[in-house]
This record gives structure tokens, C-alpha cells and sequence, in this order.
């Protein structure tokens, strides 16, 4: 009994700290990159690359094929065995191996296969840049999330202030050192914030359901993440000159190695259509049997007659016959010989070579070629056109970066301020010097500052992760 009540309450426990798990950045993106729709059909991408791969690897070995048929035939037919035609009813049975081999082809084997591992690098670097943009996109739906609940604990705390502020203010309207319309001030106030309130508490749940539903997870009212521990942590990047971040966006940026496979595989399909006007030798060999039950025939002596004489001829002149003595046989039915026997009797072997030479097949070779040219270019100018955009994205970061760092600066200094004139004007306040409307204003102003650094702080937290990104950060490596 006692094993049993503390099993149930190790059960318990477990499933408390379950529902009670908080994710961290780092956990979800993980989770994410393992889970999310998106990366899992890249991945089955880069399966479908190996596969095309594998394809391009058989046309280097010989293409072998058996083939085997049995057949019954009843009435006029011709034995396969014999060539002859019977009228009965017989079983026959045939085998055969086939076996070819491309000795030359234009070097289009060669080039499919290279093809092939070119296809499976591009793809491999679609998944990469897959996950880049997933991770950014967790990130910035769990800062969000992080946004929120600072914006929530701001609004609370400064409620708290207002709930001791009603309290203090009904004593001295009670002694009359205040009148009654300040009380009413501050429980306006009072029903303003809580209002506040209940919409922080509805975005914080709105944005922990859409970062739950990014990560594929159900459990929508369990689902909570760490939102502690989240500050501003530089590396130095944002301080790197940008033609640097830049010149290091375009080497390790995915975007960029995808358009620079992308001119590679041009490359080589054009490879691939010139080769078709080449000849296009190959090998082949093959080997083939058949069987059938049909009973044979042998010419037998009759004992009791041996010979018989025929005439052969008439001598021209005199006209005399001319006779000769012949064997007297006639016809007896055997069985067919054994299964194997016939195998071996009746097989045959046929090998060679093939030359097939291109001449003219209604311009097809010259337009694939032509076309493969015309992809080519474009795919020279895509990647121009994403090294520019990769350029211009990088310098849009770069100085959202600078600009979100200077109103995070900014927001801190303004926040100072409001601080201290809140202290004043809560001072002034309570010895009755400055009226309700006039504390409740700047205490508002000093929310908001307040407010506008969570905004301001998580804003650049995420530019400069961006920045970081193409600065060739990995996603999982990005620190906060």
C-alpha cells in the first residue's frame, strides 16, 4: 500500500512539473527545427536529392533483366521447339537474360551524376535558410511573448501604487484634509488600469497561443515559456563596419549559395543537352531457352521388312528403271526429353555492339540546348539580383539595428526623467501640495516610459539578432 501511494504521488509530481514546464528560447527553437511543417518537407527535399543521386549512380552499372513465360497450347500450333506446326495440345516454357550497357553517351552519365550532387547541396542549403527564417520567427514570437508580460508586470505594478493611492486618499478625504472629487480621480484611474490590465493579460495569451501554434503544440493552456533572463547581449556586431557584415553575409548567407548552386546546375544541364549530339554507344549480350512437352518422332526398322526397293531413276537412253534398296522404317512417338536436356539443347547467345548517331530529330537538341542557355543567363542574373537583395537587406538591418540601439538609449534616459518627476509629483501628492488629475498624469507618463522601454529594449534585442544572422551567427547559436 505504501508502494502504491508513493508511486501515485511520484506520478503527480511529475505531472505537475510537466504543466508547470516553462520553455526557453533555446527549447523552442529546437523544438521548432525538429517539428515545424516547413522544415520537415525541406528535409524530405534534401531525401528526394539523395534519390536523384542514386538514380544518376545507376547509370554507371549494366541494366540486367530475366524474363520467363509457360504456356499451354491446344489445336494448330507452332512448337517452339521444333519450328514445326502441330495440332495438339502442349506445355512450353521459355527463359531469358538481358543484359546492356552504355559505353559512351555524350558524358551525360557523368554530368547527371554531378548534376545530382550539385541538386543535393542546393538543397541542403534551402533547408539551412529554412531554419534561419523559422528561428527568426520563433524568436520574434517569443519576444513578443516576453514584451507582454513585461508590459503586464508594469501595469500591475504601478496598480499596486494605485490600490495604496485610494486607500491613503479615502483616509484624508475622511479627515478632509482632501476633497472627495480626488478620490474620484484616482478610482478612475483605478477602473482605467484594470482595464489595462485585462488587455495586457489578453495579448499575453493571444501571443503565447500563436507562438504554441508556430511550434505545432496543442496544449495551449499549459504552454508557458521562461521570461526571465533576456537582456541585451552584443558580440560586437553591431559595432563591425557594414561593408564587413556585408562582404560575410555573402559568403555563409544561404540565400546566395542557393542562387550560386542555382548557376551550377545551368551549367551543367547545358552540359547535358550538348551531349545529346554525340553518338551514343553501347553494349549488350543475351541469353534465351525453351522447353516443351510435346512427343517427338524416330523412324524405326521393321524387322520383318527391313529393306524395301524403290525406283530412283530410268536410264535415258534405254529407258531401263533403276532401282536401289532402302531402309523400311516407319514412324514412332517418343516422349520429350527431360526438362534440363531441353534447357541445355535449346538455349542460344546473342552479343554485340550499338552505335546510334544523332543526325536530325526535328531541331528537339538544338532548342534544349538553346533553352538551357536561356536558363543559364537567367539564373546568372538571379543571383545578381540576390546579391543585391542580400546587400540592401543587409544595410535595412544594419541601420534598423543603429536606429532601435538609439531609441532603446533613448527610452532609458526618458524613463529617468519620468521617474524622477513621478517621485515629485507622488511627493507633492501626498502632502496635498498637487491634485489627483495632476499626479494621475504623471504617473501615465511614467507607465508609458516604462512601457516604451520593454518596446524599445526587445525591439533592438531582435534587430540585433537579425544583424547577427547575417553576420553568420547559427540560429541555435544566437545568445540573449
Amino acid at each position: 500500500m505504501k508502494k502504491t501511494i508513493s508511486l501515485l504521488v511520484v506520478l503527480i509530481t511529475i505531472g505537475v512539473q510537466a504543466q508547470n514546464k516553462k520553455w526557453t528560447l533555446k527549447e523552442c527553437v529546437q523544438y521548432a527545427l525538429e517539428n515545424n511543417i516547413s522544415v520537415l518537407q525541406s528535409e524530405l527535399d534534401v531525401e528526394l536529392a539523395e534519390l536523384e543521386k542514386l538514380t544518376a549512380q545507376g547509370n554507371f552499372i549494366p541494366s540486367i533483366n530475366l524474363g520467363a513465360g509457360v504456356s499451354e497450347n491446344t489445336g494448330l500450333s507452332f512448337n517452339p521447339v521444333t519450328n514445326n506446326a502441330q495440332t495438339t495440345t502442349f506445355l512450353s516454357a521459355s527463359g531469358s537474360i538481358n543484359v546492356g550497357y552504355t559505353l559512351f553517351n555524350g558524358l551525360r552519365n557523368i554530368r547527371q551524376l554531378q548534376r545530382a550532387d550539385m541538386s543535393k547541396l542546393a538543397s541542403q542549403y534551402r533547408l539551412d535558410k529554412m531554419k534561419d527564417d523559422i528561428s527568426l520567427f520563433v524568436a520574434n514570437g517569443y519576444l513578443t511573448v516576453i514584451l507582454n508580460k513585461a508590459n503586464l508586470e508594469v501595469l500591475r505594478s504601478q496598480n499596486d501604487v494605485t490600490q495604496e493611492q485610494i486607500q491613503r486618499t479615502q483616509q484624508l478625504v475622511e479627515a478632509g484634509s482632501l476633497p472627495r472629487g480626488d478620490l474620484l480621480e484616482i478610482q478612475a484611474i483605478n477602473a482605467s488600469e484594470q482595464q489595462q490590465i485585462i488587455n495586457a493579460e489578453n495579448n499575453v495569451q493571444i501571443s503565447l497561443i500563436s507562438l504554441a501554434q508556430l511550434l505545432l503544440i496543442k496544449d495551449y493552456e499549459n504552454f508557458d515559456i521562461e521570461d526571465e533572463g533576456y537582456n541585451v547581449v552584443d558580440d560586437g556586431v553591431a559595432n563591425r563596419n557594414v561593408e564587413e557584415i556585408i562582404a560575410t553575409a555573402k559568403e555563409n548567407r544561404s540565400e546566395i549559395k542557393i542562387a550560386d548552386q542555382n548557376v551550377e546546375l545551368a551549367e551543367i544541364d547545358l552540359k547535358i543537352a550538348k551531349g545529346a549530339n554525340w553518338p551514343t554507344l553501347s553494349a549488350f549480350f543475351g541469353y534465351n531457352t525453351r522447353y516443351a512437352n510435346t512427343p517427338g518422332f524416330i523412324q524405326q526398322v521393321d524387322p520383318n521388312n527391313p529393306t524395301v526397293t524403290q525406283q530412283i531413276g530410268v536410264v535415258e537412253d534405254t529407258g531401263q528403271a533403276v532401282v536401289g534398296e532402302f531402309p523400311n522404317t516407319f514412324p514412332v512417338e517418343v516422349a520429350a526429353d527431360p526438362f534440363g536436356d531441353q534447357l541445355y539443347q535449346n538455349d542460344g547467345i546473342g552479343y554485340g555492339l550499338q552505335l546510334n548517331i544523332p543526325v536530325l530529330n526535328g531541331f528537339n537538341t538544338k532548342a534544349s540546348v538553346q533553352r538551357s542557355r536561356v536558363s543559364l543567363e537567367r539564373s546568372k542574373f538571379q543571383l545578381e539580383q540576390a546579391e543585391l537583395d542580400l546587400e540592401s537587406t543587409v544595410y535595412q538591418a544594419y541601420v534598423d539595428a543603429k536606429g532601435a540601439l538609439k531609441s532603446y538609449e533613448a527610452a532609458q534616459l526618458a524613463l529617468q526623467s519620468q521617474e524622477l518627476a513621478y517621485d515629485y509629483a507622488k511627493e507633492r501628492y501626498d502632502v496635498g501640495l498637487t491634485n489627483a488629475f495632476d499626479f494621475s498624469q504623471s504617473k501615465l507618463r511614467f507607465d508609458n516610459a516604462r512601457i516604451e522601454l520593454n518596446r524599445a529594449k526587445y525591439d533592438y534585442i531582435f534587430k540585433l539578432k537579425v544583424l547577427e544572422l547575417y553576420f553568420g551567427i547559427p540560429a541555435t547559436e544566437l545568445k540573449f
